[in-house]
């Protein structure tokens, strides 16, 4: 067997290893676990022609992310940082309260501390996930195809 080194004009759009665009439910799911199946497509990890320094992974629409589960007491005792960049701006947030105010930031959080922390990774967070709060999507043009979670 040889190993294969797929080029950034292959998987371009219209291209021999195009990507596909999937459509993930997120609903009654514990976070952990969607977010690394998530973080594992959004890579491409799960195609034979994956290479590490190229974006060789599919598009993916996660609906219901407001519906997504922590399991034990983490919904009250987890929480987030964020720093306003002032002296002292150390902000605490709660995962109850950023699940309230935004539906979306808590799979995307951790979807993004699951990428490698390299110019890649906004790339793929930016373009390729693509998170609502709901069930509805306005990507119905793509025809995404549904993607069944392992668990």
């Amino acid at each position: 067997m040889r190993t294969v080194s797929i080029r950034k004009e292959q998987v371009a759009p219209g291209a021999e290893y195009a990507p596909q665009w999937l459509l993930v439910d997120a609903a009654g799911k514990p976070l952990g676990r969607v977010a690394s199946q998530i973080a594992h497509l959004l890579r491409g990890k799960h195609k034979p022609i994956f290479t590490p320094h190229l974006d060789t992974g599919d598009f993916v629409v996660v609906v219901n992310a407001e519906k997504v589960v922590l399991t034990g007491a983490k919904m009250q005792d987890k929480y987030y940082y964020h720093h306003t960049r002032f002296q002292g701006g150390m902000k605490t947030v709660f995962a109850e309260k950023l699940l309230a105010k935004k539906p979306t930031e808590l799979l995307r959080l951790a979807v993004k501390r699951m990428l490698p922390k390299n110019g890649l990774n906004r790339d793929i967070l930016h373009h390729k996930l693509k998170l609502y709060a709901g069930p509805e999507h306005p990507h119905a043009a793509q025809r995404p195809q549904p993607y069944t979670l392992p668990y």
